[in-house]
């Protein structure tokens, strides 16, 4: 389990809540989809969309999923349904679509590219996926990045994971979710599993990925918002740190606004 979380549970989870409801209103659609994926982050955000009491689909999106996985996705959506009347589920396997698109694309000798190319290729079909659903429902598509995943590191996909229509925890640290998930009731399995984005057919976990724990990220991105250098530490901070901010170097071309070239007047 990460690290110690401060945050007063019970308003952010009212707090959330209302503004996810107050949000779909404003907005005048139906309710909400959400992608299920058996990790914390879309168990605790589908929990706070079922609060707000508005229709609430939940949907699995396997492309070659390892079964655990799936299983704790089940698992967490029937004990939601099993809270919330306003609960729904629907499975969309996406195993033999991602394979039609393998075939119908050329491939490179570059294997860590070609690998990254398709399991970001996973998570842009799920988006579509969920956009389906939100389009015949009139739902809006829910985000499950956290603060450190979608503002410190920029692990996530663009026009994936990362295409959504709002985020109810971008601004919570991993730590913040895992308290929120323990407040809520979140199952065992989902709260002690090894965060994973489950994108790339194996086993390899978020920290696999990412050099470093979430608890070393939160850290991090904690010490930078200080003002913190890196010749500021030593040794495994040292490491981490370096890690942080490479990543955050790296990715702000998803964390920022899509730049445009603007012509000036002169010339029009």
């Amino acid at each position: 389990m990460p690290k110690k979380s401060t945050i007063q549970v019970y308003k952010v989870n009212n707090h959330i809540v209302n503004w996810l409801r107050d949000y779909a209103i404003d907005a005048k659609v139906n309710g909400f989809v959400i992608g299920i994926s058996g990790g914390v982050d879309s168990a605790v955000t589908s929990t706070f969309c079922a609060q707000t009491g508005l229709p609430t689909l939940c949907v699995e999106l396997p492309i070659h999923q390892a079964p655990s996985q799936v299983n704790r996705g089940r698992e967490h959506i029937e004990q939601l349904k099993k809270r919330f009347g306003n609960v729904t589920n629907v499975e969309a396997d996406l195993t033999s679509v991602f394979e039609t698109f393998k075939n119908q694309v050329p491939v490179t000798a570059d294997l860590s590219k070609l690998n990254l190319s398709l399991a970001n290729t996973r998570a842009r079909l799920r988006m579509t996926t969920l956009y389906y659903f939100a389009g015949i429902h009139g739902y809006l598509v829910v985000g499950t990045g956290n603060k450190v995943e979608d503002f410190g590191v920029g692990f996530y996909t663009k026009y994936g994971d990362g295409g959504v229509d709002l985020n109810p925890i971008g601004d919570l640290m991993k730590s913040d979710v895992y308290a929120l998930g323990d407040y809520l009731k979140i199952s065992n399995s989902i709260l002690e599993a090894a965060p994973t984005d489950g994108l790339f057919g194996d086993d390899r976990s978020d920290e696999d990925q990412l050099g470093a724990s979430y608890d070393e990220l939160e850290w991090a991105m904690t010490e930078s918002e200080k003002g913190k250098a890196v010749v500021d530490f030593s040794g495994r901070e040292r490491i981490v740190f370096e890690i942080y901010k490479r990543l955050n170097t790296i990715n702000q071309h998803k964390m920022n606004p899509i730049p445009v070239c603007f012509i000036p007047e002169e010339i029009k």
